[in-house]
């Protein structure tokens, strides 16, 4: 049998993914705001252009960051 989910960590959480996802549709999935915030994939920061050629392999750590304004 096929395995077509991957495990990984979204700010440590376990979260399973469709094992063909890329982080910008996870992003979206997840209802993020993709011009508002910093992505680290694996302890590398990952620039918004990546998003849609980012995909996962099993244990993959995401950390997500979302950016406020404020006065």
């Amino acid at each position: 049998m096929n395995k077509i989910y991957n495990t990984i960590f979204i700010n440590g959480q376990a979260f399973n993914c469709y094992i063909h996802m890329s982080l910008k549709e996870l992003l979206i999935y997840l209802e993020f705001e993709l011009s508002s915030i910093i992505v680290e994939y694996n302890n590398r920061i990952i620039h918004c252009t990546e998003f849609d050629q980012t995909f996962f392999k099993s244990q993959d750590k995401i950390e997500i960051i979302t950016i406020v304004g404020g006065g």
